[in-house]
């Protein structure tokens, strides 16, 4: 993380009355911001595990600048959303122009932690408002370390040392089916995302927090078990995850920017009706093999 001048700004940092979630205010991200302002936006980030910054009219570069100083930026597999000059940054968008849709719709269609089927999962992820629906579009995340530390102790036990399957595919085929638009796979993307096996259960690299880590959109099976036991453990842990006393919904305002903390939480996307444009610009930081 490289070090900037001294250009301090006055902002706040407001808890929301949520399981998680707190709004930066008065913080503008086109400008430079010092090391202890970033560090304190850091801190706040693993306490609350989404920072909501409001009123950010910024460029995709500016945005991607801002990500990379967390860590090294991800692409998606989808490289065809991606935003033209800018690699870094996927456009989710329901819009279609000339038939053709300029970034993925249906994203977040299922409960999931971002590129959880990747050796190195994302660290977090900063999504961008540019367009927004009037009705819906809200944002629904999910922690996942009161998630783990409200786990019944028969299900503690039964996940506290096992490993999990995830896959890109998982749920591939279901999008496409809801979603015709939703391109086939080259060989050699099916290539860059395989199947890779992660703890049920990870602990945060920064906080030392546990964190159930499995979704309904991305994980397969729990290795080692039949079918059948694997199918019914991961329903009871999926059920209980996204139960409302871990969720907090975020409904957007012009030109927010939600950075959330794909180690501690997942998220889900609650839609939106067809014919009402909306579009946002995400980049994802990567993380660390989960342990």
């Amino acid at each position: 993380m490289s070090a900037v001048l001294n250009t301090r700004q006055q902002f706040a940092i407001r808890p929301f009355d949520a399981p998680l979630g707190a709004e930066v205010l008065g913080l503008d991200l086109s400008l430079p911001i010092d090391d202890a302002d970033f560090a304190r936006l850091h801190r706040a980030h693993l306490v609350h595990h989404v920072l909501v910054f409001r009123e950010q009219h910024i460029t995709p570069a500016q945005q991607v600048a801002f990500s990379r100083r967390f860590g090294p930026l991800q692409i998606h597999v989808l490289r065809q959303f991606q935003l033209p000059n800018q690699p870094e940054v996927l456009v989710v968008s329901n819009i279609r122009e000339n038939g053709q849709p300029i970034g993925l719709g249906d994203a977040g269609h299922f409960w999931h932690s971002d590129l959880s089927y990747k050796e190195k999962p994302s660290l977090g992820s900063m999504l961008h408002a540019q367009e927004l629906p009037r009705d819906g579009g809200d944002t629904l995340f999910a922690n996942q370390h009161t998630a783990w530390d409200r786990l019944p102790g028969h299900l503690k036990r039964a996940v506290e040392h096992a490993q999990a399957e995830h896959s890109y595919l998982c749920r591939y085929a279901d999008l496409q089916k809801k979603n015709p638009w939703r391109p086939n796979l080259t060989q050699a993307q099916i290539d860059e995302v395989k199947p890779v096996v992660h703890p049920v259960v990870r602990t945060h690299p920064e906080t030392g927090r546990r964190a159930l880590f499995v979704s309904e959109h991305f994980t397969t099976r729990i290795v080692g078990l039949p079918e059948d036991e694997s199918r019914d453990l991961l329903d009871q842990l999926f059920d209980h995850s996204t139960r409302p006393e871990h969720i907090y919904r975020h409904q957007w305002q012009p030109q927010d920017m939600v950075f959330w903390d794909n180690r501690s939480l997942m998220h889900l996307a609650a839609g939106c009706p067809d014919d009402q444009r909306r579009k946002l610009y995400r980049t994802t930081i990567e993380g660390d093999a989960p342990f």
